[in-house]
């Protein structure tokens, strides 16, 4: 848990559409930083369009004086789950995870991958036609937008987009059409639930302005497109998920899911979420020999906060650690795909599918790495890290929120308070591969 993480709202008082203007001010602020920073991003991307498609629909231009984050910008260890940029900012050009800062090329391809995304591009285009102009015009972005990398897992971060708390009932329906056109019936449950649990934990604490249901972003990349490159965006506490979209691939990462806690009950029925990937983290660490767990386990004790990779961690530099999987029994390999599957799944069935094919490809590249105990109710730390994929499941101390199940915040790392993420390293989170790939191959960006 950052400084940051502290249960309180920016100015303590509820999330009125006025507090939600302010946020724009901050964002577009790092947008600005961003762009006076950013012409190795447009050298490196290629094409004629490439210059214009950088401008950002807020900004239009760079403010080249920018020097020094505002007020109140957010802060945090570098890369931890908290959500600050600590050691990175934003205006840093996007390079992506690595194992020693140099990216491995020819991972990712333009190819046809059979992903049915006619229904997700139908959901978004009905979603954008619900939104008012003046919604809409704070909602939708180009798909070169630095809004992809300005996401935070944190409740007191201000966002930028459409919250829930200003959408009609018809249009949160069509925000749920939108999810469950991306989603699997899991992916969707989940994020429901940690909603859930977030509003019935504000009430426990008696803080329902900083955590409730409804204060939750969309913001759209691009235009919804069978052929040309956009995505979405749905952010908020415990709750990121950028999905993007180029013909029939998708990218969905990097994702955040977690809660606080992870179980409650809520109108007489016991609620939990972010069990699957605890489970399946367990049974793998558990399924290990005492000479592969040695191999794997760097530490039989677990930090309060120990995630590399969080928000505003993009460039994130990690040297592989832990187990090999060519060292893995074919039932080993298995458990460990089970950890991804856990996150790959909570897409449709066939983006799933497609991505479990690219992590197989490299599984006895993967290597997992452990710190904690191995109990069923043991506080842990796991990471999955191969050229493809990078998972993490993180078990916290107790937070804001402790007062919600009776613990005490800052107490020890437990299963009740649990952040994930799982990324796409070498360059593709946010499908940013593909998207250069795109516009150096496309006659019409040429």
């Amino acid at each position: 848990m950052s400084d940051l993480d502290t249960g309180e709202s920016a100015a303590h008082e509820p999330q009125s559409k006025t507090g939600r203007r302010a946020h724009a001010s901050r964002r577009n602020f790092m947008r600005k930083v961003f762009f006076a920073s950013g012409a190795t991003a447009v050298a490196t991307m290629g094409g004629a369009g490439a210059w214009a498609a950088l401008a950002d629909d807020t900004t239009g231009t760079a403010d080249a004086t920018a020097s020094a984050a505002p007020s109140g910008a957010p802060s945090g260890g570098p890369g931890g789950g908290g959500a600050g940029p600590g050691n990175q900012s934003i205006t840093e050009d996007f390079f992506g995870l690595t194992t020693d800062g140099k990216r491995i090329d020819d991972l990712f391809t333009i190819h046809s991958t059979g992903v049915q995304t006619a229904p997700v591009i139908a959901a978004a285009n009905a979603f954008l036609a619900g939104l008012t102009d003046t919604q809409k015009s704070s909602t939708q972005f180009t798909v070169h937008s630095t809004e992809w990398r300005l996401w935070s897992n944190i409740d007191s971060y201000e966002r930028q987009g459409v919250a829930l708390a200003d959408l009609t009932d018809d249009q949160k329906a069509l925000g749920t059409a939108l999810l469950k056109s991306a989603l699997s019936a899991d992916g969707l449950e989940t994020t429901e639930k940690i909603r859930k649990i977030n509003q019935a934990a504000g009430e426990a604490i008696g803080n329902t302005n900083a955590f409730n249901e409804n204060a939750y972003y969309w913001t759209v990349m691009g235009t919804p497109s069978d052929s040309e490159p956009w995505g979405f965006q749905f952010d908020g506490h415990h709750l990121v998920i950028n999905y993007f979209v180029l013909g029939d691939q998708v990218v969905m990462s990097p994702c955040f899911w977690g809660s606080e806690p992870t179980s409650m009950e809520i109108d007489g029925e016991t609620v939990t979420v972010c069990h699957e990937e605890v489970v399946a983290s367990l049974a793998f660490i558990n399924s290990l020999t005492e000479a592969q767990q040695a191999v794997a386990i760097e530490s039989s004790t677990k930090s309060n906060e120990s995630m590399k990779a969080g928000a505003f961690s993009d460039n994130t530099v990690q040297a592989y650690a832990g187990l090999r999987g060519n060292k893995l029994t074919a039932v080993q390999k298995k458990k460990l795909l089970g950890i991804v599957e856990a996150f790959a799944g909570r897409a449709k069935a066939d983006v799933a599918r497609a991505r479990m094919v690219e992590v197989r490809n490299h599984l006895n590249d993967t290597y997992v790495t452990w710190a904690g105990g191995i109990e069923d109710d043991s506080a842990f730390y796991v990471r999955v890290h191969s050229p493809v994929v990078w998972v993490e499941v993180d078990c916290q101390a107790p937070g804001p929120l402790a007062g919600a199940y009776g613990a005490t915040q800052g107490s020890g790392a437990t299963q009740m308070h649990v952040h994930s993420v799982i990324r796409t390293p070498n360059g593709n989170d946010y499908g940013k591969e593909l998207l250069r790939q795109h516009y150096l191959t496309s006659p019409h960006h040429q």
